[in-house]
Order: structure tokens, then sequence, then C-alpha cells
């Protein structure tokens, strides 16, 4: 069983490749993340990752590894602090915040830190149903 306050953490990048095909399956072709042109005229001045394709490992995160196989998805609330860029490592911080036993449901904070600068990109609250961890 998963207590309260337990913190899990993953360290991950994504590839060009990955918002290419994130592109691709999600059907945002906006050149913000896949023309460095386009890109270069920006705040940002190079393509940024998607803000989903950032937020989708927590839910890999969450259904494979923390609180992991079985998991029930039932809430994200994602707010993009800063920009995401490819080859970049990041590390997602997942926290016990709240559980409710009777449910098997638990609260987990979820945010995502630069590894190299330490500032956080991305910070949220998910709500998991798993009942052999809560």
């Amino acid at each position: 069983m998963i207590a309260l306050n337990t913190v899990h953490r993953h360290k991950f990048s994504f590839t060009q490749d990955d918002v290419i095909l994130f592109a691709k399956v999600s059907g945002d072709h906006n050149p913000l993340h896949l023309d460095a042109e386009f890109a270069a005229n920006t705040p940002f001045k190079r393509p940024i990752i998607h803000g989903a394709l950032a937020s989708s490992i927590f839910s890999k995160v969450m259904g494979t590894e923390f609180p992991g196989f079985g998991s029930v998805y039932l809430k994200q609330v994602s707010e993009f602090k800063r920009p995401m860029f490819v080859d970049t490592d990041y590390e997602a911080v997942f926290t016990v915040v709240n559980i409710d036993e009777k449910k098997h449901i638990a609260e987990v904070k979820c945010e995502i830190f630069d590894v190299t600068t330490n500032k956080k990109t991305t910070d949220g609250m998910a709500t998991i149903m798993n009942a052999e961890q809560f």
C-alpha cells in the first residue's frame, strides 16, 4: 500500500521525433512545435513541446510505475509554467497528498522540473483510483 506523502520520481526527455508523432496523433500541427524558423520569431526562440505531450508523462508513470498497473485515471489538472524543449532532461515528481481508503482513491501532486535549472515547468494534480495501492 502506498502511504500519504509518498514521493516518486521519474526522469525523462522527449525527442523531436516524439513531438512529430504527438502532432500526428493529436492533430496539433502548430508550427510553434514543429518549425524551427517559425519558432525562432517567438519569445521561445526555438520549438517547444506540446503541453499535453509533457503531461502525458503523468499518465505513463501512474499507469505503469506509481501506483502502477490497475490504476484508473479519474482527473488531471495541469498548469504549464515554463516551456519545455526536446533533448532536455526533466524529472517528474509525484507526491501523494490525500488518500480515501474506502474508495481506493488518491490525490497526487504532479510536477515537472528541468533537471539542469531545477525550475518547475509544469504543476498539476491528479486523482487516481487503485484498489491494490490505496
